[in-house]
């Protein structure tokens, strides 16, 4: 289970120029492949009876709730610690009284899932899996099966598994949840704290919430208790349909706290893709976006309580400005659907497959204009951060200059200026650092933003490519970093070159 401090700031995925857009959820040709079932539990439950007892949902649902284990090889944080002063005496002095920790050891954690069809597909959430070398999913009649990853996706934490070996296994029903509506009754299961087949009650207490600041958050809050090890599993409405995921929890003290979920509609845009490729293909505008404020209305001359994105950038060449997109233009419905907000907007492209058309109407200068783009393939994060990103591209050779800082950056949009509180400020944002590498040395953190490289500036992700591109193993390169937004600490950090570190840890 995820657990987000309050106090601390909202920052998760980098929002580079392009919107990043979720995938349509179809096969490549023809329908996509549908592996799960709509509607209600089967055999439908009877109403809630006036006692208002829950127990004939839950003995219904409760079957095809799942309890997934996952074993996990972890490096050893305490590994290259030798005694109290780094090796010599003190070394031989740990050797005498017992053998070194290894350098790796297996760790295990616990979540919880749900099987969406008779052969064993089951979903969870990505961060339940992920790094995972074993999976081992436990049903409710105590049967046990081994599990492999059949798609993950990091963006919205949803991932999909196949059990082996498996058929004829209980499942329950998708509902929708675009219908659910604040103050609505929902229940969740799952194994909290490893205690497994336990069910908690509430209601939904608000929809369309943002935790991380990730364009693609679109959770479903709710007070039915939902703690460490629920992750994964479904939240019920009391049809017993599945009508989220749940996935994160605020807690600011022991015994209280918000549960959040991924709503089940987007996960069942992701399901064909995760089916097909094991990932989620994202397309994009080429545009920088932001919410539609009251004065920005004003000052755009658009009628009070209009609702919309604003067009702040057009990126050249991209779909947006091949379309005639502009940037002051009001997005103000994409494909026949209003846009609440600039994460709206977002979502919204996101169920557009790229490569297929899209229809905006916006509003320019008090007129209504109706445009039409062809949504490209979103670059990942590692090829909009060529040159600093460390990964391998989409051609699998490796961006140039890639773990030579053992950082990846992401250009500053206005999103991410006012996360960082950075706004009126130029640089480009670390979005990832390499544990044990130069720039994580040197003290460098994710979420910093970086001013100069050799004192001269970058405000672009190319210039800083550019200029690490020159640097070989050993060179020193100063930069300067602004850290803690516009109230805080801007210095010069020495960072000296390395080499390729093929067994580091992103965090």
């Amino acid at each position: 289970m995820r657990r987000i401090a309050i106090a601390a700031g909202a920052f998760a995925v980098a929002v580079a120029i392009a919107i990043g857009c979720a995938a349509e959820g179809r096969a490549d040709s023809g329908s996509p492949r549908q592996i799960w079932r709509d509607g209600p539990a089967s055999p439908a439950p009877a109403s809630v009876p006036s006692t208002a007892s829950l127990a004939p949902l839950v003995k219904v649902v409760k079957p095809a709730v799942v309890n997934v284990s996952t074993t996990t090889v972890v490096k050893n944080p305490h590994q290259g610690l030798r005694g109290r002063g780094g090796g010599g005496d003190d070394d031989e002095f740990f050797r005498f009284f017992g053998p070194r920790e290894p350098r790796e050891f297996k760790g295990q954690s616990l979540g919880s899932g749900f099987i969406v069809s008779a052969d064993g597909y089951v979903l969870t959430n990505n961060h339940v899996v992920q790094d995972a070398t074993d999976i081992k999913v436990r049903l409710a009649d105590a049967r046990e099966f081994e599990a492999k990853v059949i798609g993950r996706d990091p963006s919205t934490d949803v991932a999909l598994l196949k059990l082996e070996k498996a058929s004829g296994l209980p499942t329950v029903g998708l509902g929708d949840s675009d219908s659910l509506e604040q103050g609505d009754f929902v229940l969740a299961l799952g194994s909290p704290f490893g205690f497994r087949e336990s069910v908690t009650y509430g209601i939904v207490s608000a929809k369309d919430r943002t935790l991380t600041g990730n364009p693609f958050d679109d959770f479903i809050q709710t007070d039915a208790a939902i703690n460490q090890g629920n992750s994964g599993g479904p939240l019920f409405n009391l049809r017993g349909e599945v009508v989220g995921i749940n996935t994160a929890i605020i807690s600011p003290q022991i015994g209280q706290g918000l549960g959040f979920a991924v709503p089940i509609n987007l996960a069942k845009q992701l399901i064909p893709q995760l089916l097909e490729k094991g990932k989620v293909a994202r397309g994009y505008l080429g545009v920088s976006v932001s919410d539609l404020t009251p004065d920005l209305a004003q000052g755009f001359g658009v009628a009070a309580g209009t609702k919309g994105a604003v067009i702040q950038n057009v990126l050249a060449d991209s779909p947006a400005a091949k379309a005639g997109i502009q940037a002051g233009d009001i997005a103000v419905n994409v494909n026949g659907k209003g846009v609440e907000s600039s994460a709206a907007l977002t979502r919204a492209i996101s169920s557009v497959r790229p490569g297929n058309k899209v229809t905006l109407q916006v509003l320019r200068k008090g007129q209504k204009k109706e445009l039409t783009a062809t949504v490209a393939q979103r670059p990942d994060e590692e090829r909009i951060a060529r040159g600093v990103g460390g990964g391998d591209d989409e051609g699998g050779e490796k961006a140039k200059g890639g773990e030579k800082l053992g950082i990846r950056v992401a250009p500053l949009t206005p999103e991410l200026a006012r996360e960082l509180r950075v706004e009126g400020e130029q640089g480009v944002v670390v979005v990832g650092v390499t544990e044990d590498g130069p720039s994580e040395k040197a003290g460098v953190r994710r979420g910093d933003l970086i001013l100069e490289v050799n004192l001269s500036p970058v405000t672009k992700v190319d210039e800083l490519a550019s200029a690490v591109s020159k640097l070989k193993a050993g060179d020193i390169v100063n930069l300067r970093v602004r850290s803690g937004g516009a109230s805080g600490v801007t210095r010069f950090v020495a960072v000296k070159v390395g080499g390729e570190n093929k067994d580091a840890k992103k965090k």
